[in-house]
């Protein structure tokens, strides 16, 4: 018995049928021409001998009496004729049928009273070259029971990196003991383990307050220094193209990330519809790019997304004179931890969606980001994962139900405007059952205020992007996906940025001008 931790069931007690709480991917997954068996059988039957791997897969939820607290994880058998499904399509279905399946299927609630993850096998899909036999999988995984790092891990123990399957009988981490022997807690011993644990939780935020206390004052301390001096409140960035003379971008004003963002149609409660997209980018020009604009993997990620949010407005309308903000989800696991829970926290970088000039986008992102990691360096020990939780779950889920009814999320300022989360992930090929698992297109949550959410995840050669969105809020999100390959191709025809480029960390590059710019239509790439 393992009781959830306060982030863990954080996702549990916020989860309606308007905010489903699960995340997983689409994969399209490959085999040879000659293929003739059961793909859905063959998958039931390798995730079997997988499963002693999963703590995950096989634990269901244990409510506490009168839901006075956070429930726990026991063991659980998994009835994989349940579990992993087969969905037929029309014979020749293309990936974007897969994608308004997903769509349909991404609000159906996870049943509670198994374990909490589901996968759907789709057959019918167009064939490869050379006639290979295609089929889609999307899986679905309950948010309380793994982040995107925890379902990184996951996918390690399940896939393969060849077409046969790995021995596993000696790397794994226990057997579920037959139901007759399993001894059953009583409900007593379950309370009063669970009591232990919330006093303990007491203790470490008793034990925990000097050093919190010291750390912010150290921040405020800081950011006052940072406001006083004049120098520290400049920014100098130069942006040097080849053949090209220096252009000044130095702001006539100073932005912080910690500012509110523009109201715009995906910030506003969201609906029980949804609507999917995806698309995939190289990764080699990726890591090109980053050297091109001395810049980490997750900016140019960021730079991309701006530049392609920036097209959706403008032709979807309106674009905020205002620049987007987006809510960055950042890690708090320790390096080597493949547990299978929560440790993520949230922070906020201003996109830069209101400058029409790509070169001095890219600079104010790269400010942006610069910012939000110096701020973030202070506090990230601060950030809980873990927390007492008697009466939360009534608090919580009662909190979670009238704000949707209430529609709060359409009057009060909103924070962020989008979720760009960025998971690494292989950069090799893995496959599932013998089948070579082409792409790995993340699907994640949207929430009332944030209708839209961009993940990304390196797989293989490609940065995969999947795109989930309330229906209400973004119906036109394959138009976004079509303009993250315009983004991309436009920064990758920008000339290099020279490296001589000062930022400080508590100002950010404000334009002089908000241009306006034609959106471009290019042609959608689909692995």
């Amino acid at each position: 018995m393992k009781q959830l931790s306060g982030l863990d069931a954080s996702f549990l007690h916020m989860e309606t049928p308007e905010m489903p709480m699960h995340v997983g991917a689409l994969h399209i997954c490959e085999l040879p021409a000659s293929y003739r068996g059961s793909f859905v059988d063959d998958i039931r039957a390798h995730i079997a001998t997988r499963l002693p791997l999963v703590s995950a897969m096989r634990r269901r939820l244990e409510k506490m009496p009168l839901n006075i607290t956070n429930p726990v994880w026991v063991d659980a058998q998994p009835d994989l004729n349940e579990h992993i499904v087969s969905i037929k399509l029309r014979k020749g279905a293309s990936v974007e049928d897969v994608e308004a399946r997903i769509g349909r299927l991404h609000t159906v609630l996870l049943d509670r009273s198994r374990p909490l993850w589901k996968f759907h096998v789709f057959e019918g899909l167009k064939a490869g070259p050379e006639k290979t036999k295609r089929y889609a999988l999307y899986t679905q995984l309950h948010h309380a029971a793994v982040d995107g790092q925890a379902a990184v891990a996951l996918a390690n123990a399940i896939l393969d990196i060849g077409p046969v399957p790995r021995d596993v009988t000696s790397a794994r981490d226990g057997q579920i003991e037959p139901r007759a022997k399993r001894s059953v807690m009583t409900m007593t011993e379950m309370l009063s383990g669970v009591l232990v644990n919330q006093l303990q939780q007491y203790a470490n935020i008793v034990k925990s307050l000097p050093g919190a206390v010291s750390a912010l004052s150290e921040v405020a301390r800081k950011t006052a220094a940072s406001v006083g001096s004049s120098a520290a409140n400049k920014v100098v960035a130069t942006a040097t193209a080849h053949g090209h003379p220096k252009s000044d971008a130095t702001p006539k004003g100073q932005v912080r990330n910690l500012t509110l963002a523009p109201r715009t149609r995906l910030n506003a409660s969201v609906t029980a519809g949804r609507v999917f997209a995806s698309v995939s980018l190289p990764l080699a020009e990726l890591k090109v790019m980053r050297h091109q604009f001395d810049a980490t993997l997750n900016d140019v990620v960021l730079m991309v997304c701006s530049g392609a949010l920036r097209r959706y407005f403008l032709q979807h309308g309106p674009l905020p004179r205002k620049s987007l903000i987006a809510a960055v989800p950042i890690s708090l696991r320790a390096a080597g931890d493949a547990s299978s829970n929560n440790q993520a926290s949230m922070t906020v970088v201003n996109l830069g969606t209101h400058i029409a000039n790509p070169m001095k986008r890219v600079v104010y992102i790269k400010a942006a980001c610069a910012a939000m990691k110096a701020n973030l360096g202070s506090v990230k020990s601060l950030m809980p994962t873990d927390f007492p939780s008697l009466g939360v779950p009534w608090l919580m889920t009662t909190a979670a139900s009238l704000y949707g009814r209430a529609k709060v999320a359409d009057r009060i300022p909103p924070i962020a405007n989008v979720v760009i989360s960025n998971v690494p992930g292989p950069t090799f090929p893995f496959y599932l059952a013998g089948a070579k698992m082409l792409t790995n297109f993340p699907t994640s949550i949207v929430v009332h205020g944030m209708g839209l959410n961009i993940t990304v995840q390196t797989y293989n050669e490609s940065l995969d992007v999947g795109l989930i969105a309330c229906a209400q809020a973004a119906p036109h999100l394959h138009d976004l996906a079509i303009h993250i390959t315009a983004a991309f191709d436009e920064l990758k025809a920008l000339p290099a940025l020279e490296k001589k480029v000062t930022v400080t960390v508590t100002a950010l590059v404000m334009p002089a001008t908000d241009e306006k710019a034609a959106a471009p239509k290019a042609k959608r790439s689909k692995s």
